[in-house]
């Protein structure tokens, strides 16, 4: 870990979906992946890696409908191990179990991809080390390339146990309707920079990390928000350095006509598709 999560940079701290059963969600997500429970009501779960710090909600909302399909919102939420020996562990037990499962090299980084039992897309990744990754004016180099799967897995025989403490939320991955108003909502509202460019999509980041955040129109350019029942996002964290530049960013928001509210203690916004954002300091 090299500090991308951490002040001065503005990253990803947690994020929240819905789910249709959460009990069968909360048995996959401590079973399959390795969360342990911080906090649980009938309705929501608050899971962690360490016991204090929450990485992943999940809500079961009223009347709850699977996500219609050609719609914004969650594409995947990513988890970055601490080490390429935990994701060694992370996908034996995987194998192990036998649950599907995607896999790709994008030279930053080492990704494997799961989906729940709803569908919410799931990236467990290590990335490599930043002296490893090519800039070439401005933009990171990444691409998706065959996982090299038996390294990984010669990399660590220890047993699993689940995820490590230090796990954290590497980045969040996004279905929008309209790019562009999207690349303007996340550079100029809320002060991420554009670091690399893919068919239809875009990523962003901080501190010149691969990147916090992605964008794409896979579903569709024009996909409509989905309804505020449905499974998929119901919302994450961004962790600012500081009051000051949550203020500022605020206010970029409001520039840009970006909806602002306080909720519960937090100030919340929604992107032009609808993906709700607190920001957090």
């Amino acid at each position: 870990m090299e500090g991308f999560h951490q002040e001065p940079n503005i990253y990803v701290g947690e994020v929240s979906i819905k789910v249709k059963n959460l009990e069968k969600s909360l048995a996959f997500y401590k079973e399959m992946i390795g969360f342990q429970v911080l906090k649980k009501t009938d309705q929501k779960a608050v899971l962690t890696t360490n016991g204090k710090t929450a990485l992943l909600t999940l809500e079961q909302p009223e009347n709850v409908i699977s996500k219609p399909e050609r719609t914004a919102g969650l594409y995947h939420f990513a988890i970055l191990l601490p080490t390429r020996a935990d994701l060694s562990v992370f996908l034996r037990h995987i194998v192990q179990k036998g649950y599907p499962l995607g896999a790709a090299d994008h030279y930053v980084s080492e990704a494997l991809y799961l989906n729940d039992p709803d569908g919410n897309g799931i990236e467990v990744y290590r990335d490599r080390p930043s002296k490893e990754w090519t800039w070439k004016n401005g933009l990171v180099d990444m691409a998706t390339e065959q996982l090299d799967g038996n390294g990984i897995l010669a990399e660590s025989d220890a047993v699993w146990t689940g995820l490590p403490a230090g796990t954290l939320m590497g980045h969040i991955h996004l279905h929008v309707g309209d790019l562009k108003k999207a690349e303007e909502f996340y550079t100029r509202g809320l002060g991420f920079e554009i670091v690399s460019y893919y068919p239809q999509a875009v990523f962003l980041s901080t501190g010149k990390y691969h990147h916090h955040i992605a964008i794409n129109t896979w579903q569709g350019a024009g996909a409509p928000t989905p309804p505020e029942n449905s499974v998929g996002l119901s919302w994450y964290t961004l962790v600012f350095p500081s009051e000051t530049e949550r203020d500022n960013a605020v206010k970029q928001l409001q520039q840009v006509g970006a909806p602002i509210r306080n909720e519960e203690g937090h100030i919340e916004t929604k992107d032009p598709s609808g993906n709700r954002i607190r920001l957090l300091i």
